[in-house]
């Protein structure tokens, strides 16, 4: 009997320094230089078709920029908006139109904006993997957030199959 409560004893051990240990690595997804790039690219190039000059940041799920593209004419604040946007996107694992919206309507959210590094305008879209936020795109030059987040929107659609 004893020997069977100190092998029980070894196994129920085993087994807890096991889920801790796989509790403390993590395994995620994220996204390669070359998707980035592909992101960015026909991010510009959806607004361009539109008329629209942008400039286009992707950021992995970190908020580290990724790539950056800006389109000839785009003026020089479309940089720093399409970072701000992709960063804050990627963080609240939202849009930044929702997140504005939301922020708008729910007084309790009104000082979002005030979070060092969000922007709360239309133009953020987070990229997924299923459910899983690998990153986000961000979009500045458009007349409108929503413009922008069309674009956005149309080039993670040229890349779904790599979202798998």
């Amino acid at each position: 009997m004893q020997a069977f409560a100190k092998a029980t004893l070894i196994a129920l051990s085993l087994t807890a320094a096991g889920l801790a240990s796989a509790q403390g690595v993590r395994v995620e997804k994220n996204m390669s230089l070359d998707l980035a790039t592909q992101i960015a690219a026909a991010t510009v190039a959806s607004c361009s078709a539109a008329g629209y000059n942008v400039a286009a940041t992707v950021v992995d799920r970190a908020g580290t920029v990724r790539a950056v593209m800006r389109a000839d004419n785009a003026g020089p604040h479309t940089l720093e908006a399409s970072r701000l946007k992709a960063y804050t996107s990627a963080s609240a694992k939202n849009t930044t139109l929702a997140i504005m919206e939301g922020s708008q309507k729910n007084p309790a959210a009104a000082n979002l904006g005030d979070i060092p590094g969000y922007l709360l305008l239309g133009g953020g879209v987070p990229v997924k993997v299923g459910n899983e936020v690998i990153g986000a795109v961000g979009v500045g030059g458009a007349p409108g957030g929503h413009l922008d987040e069309q674009c956005a929107i149309a080039a993670l659609d040229k890349v779904k199959d790599q979202l798998k």
